[in-house]
């Protein structure tokens, strides 16, 4: 590790902590050339497989942007999608893998999706999955009153709309 203010090629760790969530390590460190000191914080780098074979960092932010997308002209806040990438997030981190398949991260989405917004997540299940005909939408929807009625009815939708399934 290089000094942030000498360059000297080599620094000494005095202290090293783990964050509050765990996903880092933070470390305070000293320069034997100039003796400042200065902290650095690291992280596992998390990757994402995608289909074409290629792997890139796992974002939370394109997360999202694919999210909102699916949200576009519905209810829901920017707070309520970060709240879901960060979800998404602390369940793929939890698995303890430093690579993932970019499916299954589709698939961390759709869970938390689903409890937001029950239009948004026909709309990116349908892209997800590559719903090809009505017919894989009345499929979808089916699943979805039928998770409904096991569960009750749910707290985003109004009470009025609850009555007419």
């Amino acid at each position: 590790m290089h000094c942030p203010f000498c360059r000297h090629p080599d620094t000494r760790v005095i202290d090293s902590r783990s964050t509050e969530d765990g996903s880092a390590i933070r470390r305070r460190r000293s320069c034997p050339q100039c003796e400042r000191r200065f902290t650095t914080q690291e992280t596992v780098l998390l990757m994402v497989a995608k289909r074409s074979g290629v792997t890139e960092p796992f974002s939370r932010t394109k997360i999202v942007a694919g999210v909102r997308r699916a949200c576009q002209g519905r209810p829901v806040t920017e707070d309520s999608l970060a709240k879901l990438g960060q979800q998404v997030e602390e369940e793929i981190r939890s698995r303890g893998v430093a690579e993932v398949p970019a499916h299954e991260i589709g698939l961390a989405i759709l869970g938390p999706l689903r409890e937001l917004d029950e239009v948004a997540y026909l709309h990116f299940a349908s892209v997800y999955r590559g719903f090809e005909s009505l017919a894989d939408f009345e499929q979808e929807i089916a699943v979805l009153r039928a998770g409904r009625e096991r569960s009750g009815p749910s707290p985003a939708q109004p009470a009025e709309a609850q009555d007419q399934d």
